[in-house]
């Protein structure tokens, strides 16, 4: 086989690389496509030493090997962020599989912690009392809306303020009562 054969081949191998490893990422996959990957640089190596004397064959590949490089940073950077536990598509995953872990098995059965409970009622309540006070109506307010929504935007919220300690306040603005999220302040014991 000549050059011209190897690259298209390497160049079909590429496309279904990607295609492999997004599919790892998503979850479709459960291996990391380890094979196919040494298939392809195996045949990529075949020419890292040879002089090619074709100048558009010598461009394909360094242009093929040009967005291996590149392909592989950002596979590498994304297996870091699994490993670490920051890669965004496995923290919903892992932050679902909790909430469906710390959830209660019956629904007549009780949490023993209800510090949560008792600040969505504050902020569903402060939230009420504001739409009254702006003449908003506050029939259509449904506390489990309230908490469906907040838990969407808790991971954002921790990432973006770096940590799980988040508090929530109702203010008015511009005449209309928002949500501000901020970090909880540390409990003194002076």
């Amino acid at each position: 086989m000549g050059i011209a054969e190897d690259l298209q081949i390497a160049e079909v191998q590429l496309k279904e690389l990607i295609t492999r490893y997004e599919q790892y990422f998503l979850g479709l996959e459960k291996r990391e496509p380890l094979k196919l990957l040494e298939e392809f640089e195996r045949l990529v190596r075949r020419y890292t030493n040879t002089s090619i004397n074709n100048t558009m064959y010598k461009h394909r590949y360094n242009n093929l090997v040009a967005r291996f490089n590149s392909y592989r940073q950002h596979w590498n950077r994304i297996l870091r962020e699994i490993e670490e536990g920051r890669y965004s598509r496995d923290r919903f995953r892992a932050d679902l599989r909790a909430a469906q872990r710390s959830a209660p098995a019956s629904p007549d059965r009780e949490r023993p912690d209800r510090s949560g409970d008792r600040e969505l009622d504050r902020i569903f309540n402060e939230l009420i009392e504001a739409r009254r006070s702006c003449n908003l109506p506050t029939d259509s307010m449904d506390r489990t809306q309230l908490a469906a929504t907040l838990e969407r935007q808790r991971p954002q919220l921790m990432q973006k303020l770096g940590t799980d300690e988040i508090s929530f306040r109702v203010v008015v603005e511009a005449g209309k009562p928002k949500i501000k999220a901020g970090i909880k302040p540390k409990k003194s014991y002076e």
